[in-house]
């Protein structure tokens, strides 16, 4: 049986529950939220749209328990309004990581031995932080990560190669924010690398591109929804579907010690491998620095590395 669990029915949480059902992914959702109301108007909501569906979900809401034999939990919860007008997701990380305080027991009390998926910002400190209070495997424990950030690369080398998108090859490492990077390195179009199409793109300004991606889409209607919940609905699949495809998600590092952007084979145990790609000395800076910046908001968390 295909079951999923949501928990925080957000714009995300709600985007995902919505994807998941309209596309037939799950035959049972759970639906997970601190307020029983909003739980409530998004099962009948989505029950009103089954109507009209080819698929049938039976939903459950508010019950920990029914998490039990899910084969993934998806942890949305968080409060947007923190974020602030400059898009800075470490300001929600004090409301952020007391929800995990408070959901990982629920979740290990259940008996759920399944994929947690991390969305909720601060991602890479959250997906670590969530790890380490369930003490789940890290294979079974990751955050969407820069699998987002990597879909806004290839728009915009899309935009500027009048290319599709989805002919553009690469990886944006590091953090899910400010200090991510596209490692150019492993950009291509085609088979061929990125320079070899136009060798007179400016890659600064690429770059600047994709990271201001995420607050484009978010600066107009306060939170962005379809993008993410799109990743975490692909994540889903690939997990049911054992499809061992390569994309990045936010991962741990043994040797860092935390998650962050990094390309890995996703399929039914969740991280099956990683795939090590060659980067050179700048994008090894960039991802020195990226770490860093991670590991100064683990430190403002109640728990050792």
């Amino acid at each position: 049986m295909r079951k999923v669990g949501i928990i925080g029915l957000g714009h995300v949480g709600a985007t995902l529950a919505y994807t998941l059902v309209s596309e037939n992914l799950v035959d049972e959702l759970v639906l997970i939220d601190k307020n029983e109301n909003l739980a409530l108007s998004e099962e009948y909501d989505l029950l009103d749209a089954e109507v009209f569906l080819t698929g049938k979900t039976t939903i459950i809401i508010q019950d920990y328990q029914a998490l039990k034999d899910a084969s993934v939990v998806v942890f949305c919860a968080g409060q947007i309004s923190a974020l602030g007008d400059d898009g800075d997701r470490f300001k929600e990380l004090e409301i952020t990581s007391k929800i995990v305080e408070e959901v990982a027991p629920k979740i290990k009390q259940s008996g759920f031995n399944g994929i947690i998926l991390t969305i909720t910002n601060p991602c890479d400190v959250i997906a670590t932080y969530m790890q380490k209070l369930t003490g789940f495997d890290t294979s079974k424990v990751f955050g969407t990560g820069t699998m987002l950030d990597t879909a806004r690369m290839k728009q915009a080398i899309s935009r500027n190669v009048s290319i599709d998108g989805r002919n553009v090859g690469g990886y944006v490492y590091g953090e899910h924010g400010d200090s991510q990077f596209v490692a150019w390195s492993t950009v291509t179009v085609g088979d061929r690398p990125l320079l070899e199409w136009n060798s007179e793109l400016g890659l600064e300004s690429l770059d600047e591109a994709v990271r201001a991606g995420g607050w484009n889409a978010f600066v107009g209607k306060g939170y962005t929804s379809y993008g993410i919940a799109t990743c975490a609905s692909r994540l889903i699949r690939m997990i049911l579907n054992d499809s061992k495809t390569i994309i990045p998600v936010s991962a741990y590092d043994e040797q860092a010690t935390v998650y962050y952007g990094q390309p890995v084979v996703i399929g039914k145990n969740g991280i099956e491998s990683y795939v090590e790609c060659p980067l050179n000395e700048k994008e090894k800076e960039s991802l020195k620095s990226s770490i860093e910046i991670i590991k100064n908001g683990l430190a403002k968390l109640p728990f050792k590395q």
